[in-house]
């Protein structure tokens, strides 16, 4: 311990960073004082997402005569100002450029001036004004801007640019939105430039779910980051950790009151200035029963920028966490915002599988391979990526872990933004040994050569095998021209489509985007799985956008119709938020057998940051539904990567739901509680646990449902946890928020 100690200490010092010797302090300490250290030296201006140190620049060169009359410098200024959340002194410095000039603006010029009005609109409206239906796609109700000086002058601008361009595509979205905004979508578009059906709802029996952050007090002002819901204080009740990606963004840690409300315990937590995290995943790496956190920095950030420290964080079990990145060794110094946690080589301990980011612009030291680290017991890690064969070198925005060929053993499925994928197969080395192979070719993944994001394991059609999703994330223009084109009718082949790998059964996969419905425009940042109606079969809401402030399009939700098709439920599930959408949890907060949806908010740059959301599930049938907490023995305590398998008749049709212990998709984390619907049945017949490592297998019969059971391995007999139903109250109207079906029970 002591020597991985010196190590890790000795690594700092050799990046640049001062640790006082006479003053020891703690690894916690210790980590706060490095991210702080690190957040100065990264305030920079060749730091791409630090637009501030740039305004500072510009403001001293229009200083200097005859600069304040230059065009093009006021213009960046302008632009920059848009990304800092100064919308307002942007929309003066365009409408001065635009008064003194004696031409035609240029078409570039007129996009930003544009993109600035409808900025300054969602500002006054849906971010300082906030309510449950803002920038609610498509907008309506008391989603309807109050305040419509912002998306009145953005409709004269584009208007202009149309008449010019007619098949501006980008421009004709972000006019139709702005339409919308004002309550006048499709009145009172001009018919030449309007995008007719925004507004259908043509989905039956799906109804609306509910924005109720702020009442709850979780309406969290941030950039884009990572979200955990769990239960960290071990009381029964879910929790909720947020993060956002800049290193000057704080945590926010929600404490469960098991009466309907939370309180913000992030001071009392420890998680007070540990900040950044683009992603958060829960994990038991010392296997005590309480759920630790990693939290995962530096992607996107080029030129070294990404740099940054993952944090291990440890849950003491008395309401705190601490810092043991340092002596764990896990201190490395790559951009990451994606991991996966699993017994990779089944000794009862989990492991960790990194992702990390190597650009063109990161070729000349700064590059980095995904790193491996094995468990050893003790609290501490050792790299082995390496000798594991697991040293991939790519730009790596999703990785993730399952047995995708049922051999009792964790493989790896890598997404990459420079096209190519990787699929990982652990070749099941008995003796604590972890090595793998490269089967990407064979399992016909290798064809795929898009740029790729989001992407996870999982049984969407329950037929036992884990298949494979996989995110498109190419693109050449803002996504408003996808969303237009698309809405249109017009030909954008595989533009943002969520890939989706059906298993074969056989260490194959065949490509069903198009025969499930998934061929849709969506660019996925991030997003999750769950089964919102508790059929037993996994749903998906996918977080949406890119760094560009015309990406104004909205967040997707689809329901899996029995495993064989997915439909577009966004419109109809009151889902489609546009503002940029990232890390997603599915979770019964409530105690109700629903799942409710908790999205962190928010883009690359602080004027783009945005309140988080939390969609309550109004319950839309009256399916039955069962909730498993398992602890392992010989298995990991948290019982990551154990196989359920529920047997139940339905209808007079015996059927099976197959489910595997994680926390769902690669960004947000959804509880290791596993929460499975079963339809209409009223009892299972069957509850198989397959644990993970051991391979111990349990059965349960005539289980009856609706109930939260605690499962331990190897024990016989399961325990039921009784949960009070939780009430959330809507202030902003007052109403109870539970189904209506839960109150009555």
């Amino acid at each position: 311990m002591k020597i991985k100690i010196a190590a890790a200490l000795t690594l700092i010092v050799a990046i640049g960073f001062t640790i006082i010797a006479s003053s020891p302090k703690s690894s916690h300490q210790e980590m706060i004082e490095l991210l702080q250290q690190l957040n100065k030296k990264n305030n920079d201006m060749a730091n791409p997402f630090n637009p501030e140190v740039k305004i500072a620049y510009c403001d001293s060169l229009v200083k200097i005569p005859p600069n304040d009359q230059d065009s093009r410098l006021l213009s960046v200024q302008a632009s920059l100002l848009i990304m800092a959340g100064q919308e307002e002194k942007a929309v003066s410095i365009y409408e001065n450029i635009i008064n003194r000039l004696e031409f035609m603006p240029s078409d570039r010029l007129l996009s930003d001036v544009g993109i600035a009005y409808m900025r300054l609109g969602e500002r006054s409206n849906c971010m300082l004004n906030h309510t449950g239906s803002s920038c609610i796609f498509p907008i309506k109700n008391d989603g309807v801007h109050k305040l419509q000086t912002g998306s009145r002058k953005a409709i004269q601008v584009y208007k202009t640019i149309l008449k010019v361009h007619p098949d501006d595509m980008e421009s004709r979205w972000l006019l139709n939105i702005a339409y919308m905004t004002l309550g006048e979508y499709p009145q009172n578009v001009p018919k030449n430039v309007l995008i007719p059906g925004l507004n259908a709802d043509s989905v039956a029996g799906q109804k609306p779910f509910k924005d109720i952050a702020k009442s709850l007090g979780l309406n969290v002002n941030g950039r884009a980051g990572g979200v955990a819901v769990d239960d960290f204080n071990n009381d029964g009740y879910l929790d909720i950790v947020t993060s956002a990606w800049d290193l000057s963004d704080p945590m926010h840690y929600f404490e469960n009151n098991k009466d309907g409300t939370f309180t913000d315990r992030t001071e009392y937590s420890g998680l007070k200035g540990v900040t950044g995290g683009l992603n958060i995943q829960q994990t038991d790496y010392n296997n005590d029963g309480n759920i630790d956190l990693f939290v995962l920095r530096g992607a996107w950030l080029t030129k070294g920028y990404g740099n940054q420290p993952s944090s291990l964080l440890r849950n003491n079990g008395d309401g705190t966490f601490t810092d043991v990145t340092i002596p764990s060794g896990l201190l490395y110094f790559h951009p990451t915002q994606t991991a996966t946690w699993a017994d990779f080589n089944n000794d009862g301990w989990l492991d960790v599988f990194v992702g990390t980011e190597t650009s063109t612009q990161d070729m000349d030291g700064n590059s980095s391979t995904c790193m491996l680290y094995i468990n050893n017991h003790d609290g501490t890690f050792t790299n082995v990526t390496k000798e594991a064969h697991c040293d991939v070198m790519s730009f790596v925005k999703g990785v993730t872990s399952a047995d995708y060929d049922n051999d009792g053993y964790p493989d790896i499925f890598i997404s990459t933004m420079t096209g190519s994928k990787y699929l990982l197969r652990n070749k099941g080395i008995k003796g604590g040994k972890v090595d793998f192979e490269d089967v990407t070719q064979k399992a016909g993944f290798a064809q795929n050569k898009e740029r790729t994001f989001t992407t996870w394991f999982y049984d969407y059609d329950n037929d036992g095998w884990q298949d494979v999703l996989v995110s498109d994330y190419s693109f050449n223009r803002p996504l408003a021209y996808y969303s237009a084109a698309a809405a249109l009718g017009k030909a954008i082949p595989d533009a943002g489509n969520v890939f989706l790998y059906h298993n074969n059964h056989n260490g194959t996969f065949t490509n069903v985007t198009h025969q499930v419905g998934l061929d849709k425009v969506v660019y996925s940042m991030g997003g999750n799985f769950g089964d919102i109606d508790n059929d037993g079969y996994l749903d998906m809401y996918f977080g949406t956008g890119n760094p560009d402030f015309r990406s104004l399009v909205p967040n997707k939700m689809f329901r899996n119709d029995g495993g064989k098709k997915f439909i577009d439920i966004t419109t109809s599930s009151r889902l489609g938020n546009l503002q940029k959408g990232h890390g997603i949890a599915f979770a019964d907060l409530r105690n109700t057998g629903n799942q409710d949806i908790f999205a962190q908010m928010g883009g690359a740059y602080i004027g783009d940051s945005y309140t988080s959301s939390l969609y309550l599930n109004p319950r839309s049938n009256n399916n039955n539904w069962i909730s498993l907490k398992l602890d392992g023995v010989k298995a990991n305590k948290a019982a990551i990567g154990s196989h359920i398998k529920l047997t139940f008749t339905e209808n007079g049709v015996k059927r099976s739901v197959y489910k595997d212990v994680n926390s769902g998709g690669s960004f947000g984390s959804s509880p290791l509680r596993q929460e499975i619907g079963i339809g209409q049945a009223k009892v299972i017949d069957d509850i198989e646990i397959k644990w993970a490592g051991s391979g111990t297998v349990q059965h349960f019969t005539n289980v009856s449902p609706n109930q939260f059971l605690r499962i331990t391995e190897g024990v016989d007999q399961y325990k039921v946890t009784q949960l009070a139903k939780l009430t959330f109250i809507d202030k902003q109207d007052m109403t109870m928020c539970m189904p209506m079906a839960a109150k009555t029970n």
